[in-house]
């Protein structure tokens, strides 16, 4: 084994790995996506695999039919990769650096047995026997490389178990309060919260139409749908009964350089915008406008609880938050009701904040964020498309909504209720100090302060939570079976804890 030999062994090392913490756990998140479980297998085979081919070759020298299977496991780990690229570009859309990386690393692993499986061949020759070899700092490395791929891929075949347990339920139920045949226009409909609604609209039969910026996003939404990039492309005399605007950019993801606020307030005034101008120009205009909205309109808050009456105080995501709603309540000069949807922190595995927390606390990682004393206002995602729902079929309900569970909890209380979920410790929190330096304000609006927010006007409207309590919430979320409390245990009082 030659320096040659283990540099380009360590350069697969060094590219696999890329691809497994960025692509795997970072932004596609496989391990927490049942559609997956076939790829994750194959994930914990060749990682399984990999770790007895760097033991052999970093630790001994085979002879024999030792020699010959180590042949056989390397040529084995090119059908399984092969295998699972096929997998992975059949199941999902992979992006274009994690088909660059695939490249490579078919690329550099060929070079590799081209310049290995000749001296195995020679080694083979021998008796059997297992004869004991050390290359100083690679052997090491060997090691280390073993032990990496042995966590990942018995991760990966637990990971594919489990997703026998992480059952989406039937969308369709989640719009129940809707009339029969209703047509919807859906603004924002790749988001988080526009994709689970467009999918129990159409389950359940509803006309929908779906504004996206890109329509290759919404190739996988439940058809049928219309699919529209512009809202000057829907005539005058379509229907609508009702509209809901989720559209914006995304708020927590990138930091908040003067570029990024633009964008994030200037998405959501444009598209709000264009949304009452289409109802002005309308022959027909529809009953309701649910427009998006945050908690964030309360600003930062400490322990107060905050209903839809409580003023707020001053700060980015407050005034992201009013610009958006006054936009939206332009709309009801032209005799539409408005309902403003202040959403709380969605709990979901497909996005939002929860999905980004589960890999470090499956790793026994996770923590709170600083001292972990702020409270967390949280939704499960399936109850807010039920509440966005109730707020269509109520006609008497308007104004400001808090789309929020009625038992917030403290930051560390979450922590430890996510760890129980996932039976790991939750005890290492993420200093205010670091992230302050790092993120800047967006440390503080939305990570280590936050409000205690009550939904007073759903639970007054009538509107009863699924999923009022968190432990209730996180066990569904990640396959623990748990069944949803009745209606009937509704709380009124917040979580002190």
């Amino acid at each position: 084994m030659t320096d040659l030999i283990w540099t380009l062994v360590f350069l697969q090392v060094a590219m696999g790995g890329f691809d497994t913490l960025y692509h795997h756990e970072l932004t596609e998140r496989l391990a927490w996506r049942p559609s997956q479980a076939r790829e994750l297998r194959l994930h914990g085979a060749r990682n399984l695999a990999y770790a007895a081919m760097f033991l052999l070759l970093g630790w001994s020298r085979p002879q024999g039919v030792l020699a010959v299977a180590l042949i056989g496991l390397m040529l084995g780990e090119l059908v399984l990769t092969l295998w699972d690229f096929v997998e992975e570009d059949r199941t999902r859309r992979l992006p274009a650096s994690e088909r660059v990386a695939h490249t490579l690393l078919t690329l550099n692993y060929g070079v590799v047995l081209a310049l290995v499986l000749p001296g195995l061949a020679r080694w083979s020759e021998g008796p059997a026997a297992l004869a004991p070899a050390a290359y100083g700092a690679w052997s090491w490395l060997c090691a280390f490389a073993a032990a990496a791929v042995v966590v990942f891929g018995l991760r990966d075949l637990a990971a594919a178990s489990r997703a026998r347990r992480i059952v989406a339920s039937d969308p369709a139920p989640l719009v129940a309060a809707l009339a029969p045949g209703q047509s919807i226009l859906v603004a924002g409909a790749t988001g988080l919260i526009g994709r689970r609604l467009v999918a129990a609209l159409v389950g359940a039969g509803h006309e929908v139409t779906a504004l996206t910026r890109d329509r290759a996003t919404a190739a996988d939404l439940l058809a049928p749908i219309r699919i529209v990039t512009d809202l000057g492309q829907i005539p005058g005399d379509a229907r609508f009964d009702a509209i809901v605007n989720l559209a914006g950019e995304p708020i927590s993801e990138g930091l908040w350089t003067p570029a990024k606020r633009r964008r994030i307030v200037g998405s959501r005034l444009a598209v709000t915008r264009a949304v009452v101008a289409l109802i002005a120009r309308l022959d027909r205009r529809p009953a309701v406008l649910v427009s998006g909205s945050a908690i964030g309109w309360y600003g930062l808050r400490d322990d107060e609880v905050l209903d839809e009456a409580a003023d707020g105080h001053d700060c980015f995501s407050r005034t992201i938050c009013r610009r958006w709603e006054r936009a939206a309540m332009t709309a009801q000069d032209l005799g539409v009701r408005v309902v403003r949807l202040r959403i709380g922190v969605v709990l979901a595995l497909d996005g939002g904040a929860l999905s980004r927390m589960l890999t470090p606390f499956e790793f026994g990682l996770g923590g709170p964020f600083g001292a972990g004393r702020h409270w967390m206002s949280w939704i499960h995602l399936d109850d807010l498309v039920r509440l966005v729902a109730h707020a269509i079929a109520a006609p008497d309900l308007e104004g400001p909504i808090n789309g929020t569970a009625p038992e917030p909890v403290r930051n560390a209380a979450f922590a430890r209720a996510l760890g129980r979920a996932l039976r790991r410790p939750a005890l290492l929190p993420a200093p205010a100090a670091p992230l302050r330096l790092v993120l800047g304000a967006f440390a503080d609006e939305l990570l280590l302060k936050g409000q205690r927010v009550a939904p007073a006007a759903a639970l007054a409207s009538g509107f009863r939570f699924t999923y009022p309590a968190l432990d209730g919430a996180l066990d569904a979320i990640v396959g623990n079976q748990r069944r949803p409390e009745p209606e009937a245990s509704q709380r009124g009082a917040l979580a002190s804890a």
